[in-house]
């Protein structure tokens, strides 16, 4: 049995006919009659009806349909993936990325840019969302990888992460301020917290629910006096003394550029993990997947 016998079989079911099948296998009609006629005989049984005017399928040949098509489907799909592992990469990749995560050490978009330019024919759709909605994407389908927040130390079923930031939460505030209290304090207890104004990202972020989770377990209720997107944002909001910003640790420069002092929050020790998720049974496409390995590459995963 040869693929070609059982496209010239699928083509004549199709097109109920063995000159209108020639014609769009752009071959002669005598040579699609033999190989249908050599595929029978392998099979030992008529696919074919050719008695009327039109031809029609056989019992057996019902039957045999759906594989046949099956069967040149998976050809087809073994070529495509060859040829796109092969510097022929094509398709479209939906990526989502949390709000100020490719400003980071980790620098997502060099990433995202140098893909493109070895594979200029893939279509890269980005989409900047809550991480709550963009894990639900991820396992859904509607998107093929996120680099979000964390809530959970585990993923759900179904989801696989590489944590590409993981940094304990800190309390950012202005020079002066009564948390600083003893001079030389690095560190401040959850419960010191409870009554202050604070200055968080919104719900749905893995940041917000780590705090939120940390506060039940300190059994304290926040106080939540503005919500923002943009960590540069909170920062700005702590410059201007509207309260205590809850941040993964700020890097040195920055916060001595705006004159800010960081504590460790502890009693609990809440930490901000940013982390790349995927369906744990990979993206659908190998477009997808050659840039979730470039991506786990470029953070040092394997």
């Amino acid at each position: 049995m040869e693929l070609r016998q059982l496209q010239y079989f699928v083509a004549v079911a199709e097109e109920a006919g063995f000159t209108r099948a020639a014609e769009r296998l752009h071959l002669a009609q005598p040579g699609v009659s033999a190989q249908v006629r050599q595929l029978e005989r392998e099979l030992g049984q008529p696919l074919l009806d050719r008695s009327g005017r039109s031809v029609t399928l056989t019992e057996v040949g019902e039957a045999v349909l759906p594989f046949a098509r099956a069967a040149l489907a998976a050809v087809e799909g073994v070529r495509h993936t060859a040829d796109e592992f092969t510097g022929l990469l094509r398709g479209q990749i939906a990526l989502g990325l949390v709000s100020g995560a490719a400003t980071h050490e980790f620098d997502v978009v060099s990433v995202i840019a140098d893909f493109h330019d070895d594979h200029p024919g893939v279509e890269i759709a980005l989409t900047e969302d809550s991480s709550d909605r963009m894990l639900s994407a991820v396992r859904g389908g509607e998107l093929d990888i996120a680099l979000l927040g964390l809530t959970d130390e585990e993923p759900p079923p179904g989801i696989s992460w590489q944590t590409v930031i993981d940094e304990p939460l800190v309390a950012v505030v202005l020079p002066g301020d009564a948390l600083l209290a003893p001079e030389g304090r690095t560190t401040v207890p959850l419960a010191e917290l409870r009554d202050r104004p604070l200055i968080s990202l919104p719900r749905g972020t893995g940041l917000r629910g780590v705090l939120d989770r940390a506060c039940a377990q300190a059994g304290i209720r926040p106080r939540i006096a503005f919500e923002a997107a943009a960590p540069q944002v909170l920062v700005q909001l702590v410059v201007r003394g509207l309260g205590v910003a809850v941040l993964p640790a700020l890097e040195p420069r920055t916060a001595a550029a705006y004159g800010l002092r960081t504590l460790e929050i502890t009693d609990p020790r809440p930490r901000g993990r940013i982390a790349l998720t995927w369906r744990t049974d990979g993206p659908a496409s190998p477009a997808a997947r050659a840039l979730l390995d470039r991506l786990r590459t470029a953070l040092g995963g394997s």
